[in-house]
This record gives C-alpha cells, structure tokens and sequence, in this order.
C-alpha cells in the first residue's frame, strides 16, 4: 500500500518510488511553469542520493514548458530564497525533505519575493497540478544554466548584520556537524570568513546522513564527544536542507533547539528592540526575553511562510520557529541557519562570555515533545471536548489547540500545544512548563487523551 503523500503549506513530502513518483514530479514542475508564466526559476537541492535525479527531471520538465533554469546543485534551502531575490527569478523550487528520513524527498515552491508559497498560493498550485500540461515547441524551449556563485552573496548578506572585527578577534574554535548535507561546505567558507578554527564533523555531501536527520539532542551524541575532544568553543548543527540550527556548548552538552530562537531574539532585541514573532509551538523563553526589552510578541501558524507571513504584516524585526530555525529579515525574510550562527558568534564576541554562560541568563522552561500516528487524523470533537474541558485557561484554535495555564494548579505557568504535523502523517503533542516535572505532568495528560 502506497504511504502517505504530505500536501500542506510546508510543500509536497514523500517517500521516493512510493508515493513520491515521476509523474508527481512532473505535474509539480509543469504547474510550476504555469504558476510562474514561464518566468526564470532557480532550483537547489540538499543531499539526499534522490535528488539529483528529480531536479534534472524537474529541470527539463520546466524547460519543455518554456521556463528558463537556473541550476544551484547542492545548496541550502535559503540560499535558494535568496537566489530568487538576487536574479530577480520568477520563483524558486528547493528539492528538499528537510528533517525527514533520507528515503524522503519533497518539493518547497518559492515565489518571486524569495518566501514560500502562501496557504491560499499552495491551494491555487494544487489546482493547477490537475490542468493538462502546456508545453512549448522546440524552438521555445528554456535554457538550464548552472550557477555556483550565489553562495558568495548569501555569506555576503549574512557577515554584513555582524562585528566581523570582534568576532574573528575571538578565534574562536567551532565544531560542525552538518549532516552531509546542502549546509556543509558553504558554512565551513562562512566560519573561515568568520575567523573561526573549524573542525568539521559530518560535511561531506557524498556520504550518506550519519545520524537522524534532525538535529535534535539525541542526534547530537558525536557533536559533543566532538566537541569535548577539541576543546571547541561551541558546536554547530545543521539539518539537511540547513534551516535549522541547534548548539552545543563548551561543556559539551546540547542546550535544546528551543533555545536557539531564544539566543538569537535575545541578541536581536540587545541591540534593537521591535516586535518579534514566532509559532505557536515556540518557547514561552520568547516572551519572557521579549518582555526583558519592552517589546510585544505575536504568535503565527506553525511552518516557516506563516510566521514569515506575519513577521510582513507587522513589520516585525525577528523571529522564528522553536525548531532552531530563526528568521532575520534584515537578512533574508526566511529561516537561516547560517544567520543564526553569525548572530550566536557575535553574541559570544560582544559580551565576552561562553554559551553556557550566555544560556544560564535564559528564562529558565523545559519542553517535552511527543507524536502520535492516529489512523484518519484526530476526530475534531476530542479537540472541542478539550477546549471545553479548559475554557478557563487562555485557549488558541488558529493552529489546532494550545492552551495556556493559568488558573489550574498544576499547570500554571505552562502550556501545551495540540496540531497535526505539516510534514508526516502524525499528531503533535508539545507540552512546555517552569519545571522538567510540570512539563511532562502536562504532557502525559493530554498524551493519554490520543492513546
């Protein structure tokens, strides 16, 4: 039985040769030259084995229907969004299952402005795939071009946002677990450029991933032997596609993806206090450190193009989803794990302290993450019954359930956020509380809610 094909507003997710076939890439690439009126459209790819084929398939499907292409091969994610910007592109397609198991691959559509397809332009799109093809005649057919410069301009955009002095003034040692993956060489050029003494870990697109895709703590074991061997100042890691970024600090221990977003809101807003934005699965750390600063904080949708949707309409200066992947329009209006290493670099430099001693400064939570894979989704009445089991407390239905604590006893003070997941067919559980007690006292009574 064919496995589940994941369409949402985080693209088109499958499993290669199952539910992810050739002709799925071909009506993704064909509705892509007519959503783009076959405009010039850049496409990048991570590392995964399955990539290289779907994006030449990709490539000439979008040639046949009159769009030229501009080739990135193996890049990050971002450095796609940016791309689009910087030639101007009609769009952009990232062949790219982010966090997902290798034998995954998806498609992320980009627009003419470098951010990903809205909801309302995802359903639009999913229209389109059910139109007959138009192609081209021969002598109308695009061009494919390869282009392997424009990782210079993203290093470019995010080195201009820092203390380039006081960070290379630092010498900083840094180990970098980048999974084989897109992120592997275009962060070593940026942390040479940064001064840093780098001690790649995993950074060789060729092999295979060496541990789960994403870099959550239990991923992250050889990074801190690493890290610990050498001495290192901190240790990065990246996800597949490099959106993502969690840390490990000189102690050699993995200070959880949630507080990247913290760290780099932390620094923002040390230096320029605005409005911030982020998921609704995102630290209430946020809040707190927002609150440090005067500035108000405004909860989106889970997925990169809602908050980046948000971060537009309010103007605000930063931002970012708790997975580790933060968003800084001054660089780009997208989640950058090289931004956020420039910006922990430079936090380092300018307060001359460690990242644990950074960290310590933190709103102290802990967060406890959970899935459950439930046959036809969850009956939207089990949500209801809970919304009206908890109408006291501070209750968000934008994006499936969150409830905010106040008033019960055990609870208060923390929170817990019920969704379907955007990129597998499972159902979220994230409970997050002032105490590793709190946090999964509220976890395991809403996970026993789903058994």
């Amino acid at each position: 039985m064919a496995s589940t094909l994941m369409k949402s507003v985080s693209g088109i997710r499958g499993i290669v040769g199952d539910s992810f076939t050739p002709q799925l890439i071909h009506d993704v690439a064909a509705a892509f030259a007519g959503k783009v009126n076959r405009g010039t459209v850049v496409i990048g790819r991570d590392s995964r084995p399955t990539g290289k084929v779907i994006l030449e398939q990709t490539a000439a499907v979008l040639a046949q229907c009159g769009c030229d292409v501009i080739d990135l091969g193996i890049v990050p994610t971002p450095t796609v969004q940016i791309a689009v910007e910087e030639f101007k592109a009609a769009g952009g397609i990232v062949i790219s299952a982010s966090h997902n198991p290798i034998e995954w691959n998806a498609f992320k559509l980009i627009n003419n402005e470098g951010t990903f397809f809205t909801e309302k332009e995802m359903a639009r799109f999913f229209k389109l795939m059910e139109k007959k093809p138009e192609y081209v005649l021969w002598n109308a057919v695009g061009s494919v071009k390869k282009d392997d410069a424009i990782s210079r301009r993203h290093i470019e955009r995010v080195l201009s946002v820092v203390n380039l002095k006081a960070i290379k003034k630092r010498k900083f040692k840094v180990v970098l677990d980048s999974v084989n993956g897109a992120g592997s060489l275009i962060t070593q050029n940026l942390l040479s450029e940064l001064g840093c003494k780098t001690v790649p870990l995993y950074c060789d697109t060729n092999e295979p991933f060496p541990r789960g895709a994403e870099p959550l703590p239990e991923n992250l074991k050889d990074l801190c032997a690493a890290v610990k061997k050498h001495g290192a100042d901190i240790g990065f890691a990246q996800d597949p596609d490099a959106d993502r970024l969690a840390l490990v600090d000189e102690n050699a221990l993995p200070i959880g993806e949630e507080n990247t977003i913290a760290l780099v809101v932390e620094h923002f807003l040390s230096r320029k206090p605005c409005g911030v934005v982020v998921n609704l699965s995102t630290t209430k750390s946020v809040d707190d450190i927002a609150a440090r600063y005067g500035c108000g904080v405004t909860r989106a949708k889970v997925g990169e193009i809602n908050v980046a949707d948000v971060m537009r309409k309010t103007g605000a200066g930063i931002g970012g989803e708790g997975n580790g992947g933060g968003i800084s329009p001054e660089i780009h209006l997208g989640r950058d794990s090289l931004a956020g290493i420039v910006y922990i670099l430079d936090m380092m430099a300018s307060r001359g302290k460690s990242l644990s001693g950074i960290v310590s400064t933190l709103p102290a939570y802990f967060m406890k993450k959970g899935k459950v894979t439930l046959k036809g989704g969850v009956d939207p009445r089990v949500l209801d019954g809970i919304s009206k089991k908890y109408k006291g407390e501070k209750i968000s239905n934008l994006d499936g359930l969150r409830i905010d604590f106040t008033k019960d006893r055990e609870f208060a003070g923390g929170w817990v956020h019920l969704r379907s997941s955007n990129t597998e067919p499972i159902f979220r559980i994230i409970a997050e509380g002032k105490s590793q007690e709190q946090a999964l006292l509220i976890y395991s009574r809403f996970a026993s809610m789903f058994r």
